[in-house]
């Protein structure tokens, strides 16, 4: 298992290197892994560990080198497509499991994640779905927790859309415009770091809120 993990952090770190690689032996596919990664990490509640804004990120870096294949148009476009497609798939898993998923801890699908993303819900509303895209793990269960609860499917639609074209855009334009910046480029891991410290900062504050909140009450 440890060595599972260790694999993963190498490369969600050095995803830059993996991708060099893939267009280097696949060429056009690595439009097709890079939208399976994306679907997958949108739309499947056992991949959260997936890498989304990093991926993002690379992907635009590498659109701007000459050298290399990739549109960033075509990227854009079809990662837009593959996070919405994710997010129809997660919110009608959830919608057909419904309230049943919560009677159980399951292994790969912890309830923990769940009530922590419902209760973002409550203080966000539908506007958490645009939020929750700019969250690793939140924003692969918000979709299902949203088909679970009682977002009627259009008003799910709207804020998907939204949240999608946003995501998108400013993680492979980011890349695209700042990822061949000299440093940048040089010290390419330290990036792909700082954007999930980042991205993941949400996330531990409400977790340390939580710890502050529960000692509050046990001492009340």
């Amino acid at each position: 298992m440890l060595h599972i993990i260790h694999e993963l952090i190498y490369f969600i770190l050095h995803i830059d290197i993996f991708m060099e690689g893939w267009i280097h032996d696949y060429q056009n596919w690595t439009y097709l892994i890079l939208f399976m990664i994306i679907f997958c990490e949108t739309g499947l509640v056992v991949t959260p560990f997936l890498p989304g804004d990093s991926l993002l990120f690379a992907a635009g870096a590498f659109a701007a080198r000459e050298l290399h294949p990739l549109n960033i148009v075509i990227i854009v476009f079809l990662l837009i497509a593959a996070a919405f497609s994710g997010d129809n798939t997660n919110y009608f898993i959830g919608r057909f499991l419904g309230l049943k998923v919560y009677e159980k801890d399951y292994k790969l699908i912890k309830k923990e994640y769940l009530n922590k993303t419902h209760a973002f819900y409550e203080r966000h509303g539908g506007k958490a779905l645009i939020i929750a895209r700019f969250m690793p793990i939140i924003r692969t269960f918000a979709p299902f927790v949203a088909g679970v609860g009682t977002m009627r499917y259009l008003r799910f639609f709207s804020f998907s859309i939204i949240g999608n074209i946003l995501w998108v855009n400013l993680f492979a334009f980011g890349g695209f415009f700042f990822g061949n910046i000299t440093y940048v480029k040089n010290h390419f891991t330290i990036v792909i770091l700082g954007i999930i410290i980042i991205s993941l900062l949400p996330v531990i504050f409400t977790v340390i809120k939580n710890i502050i909140d529960r000692k509050k009450t046990q001492t009340l």
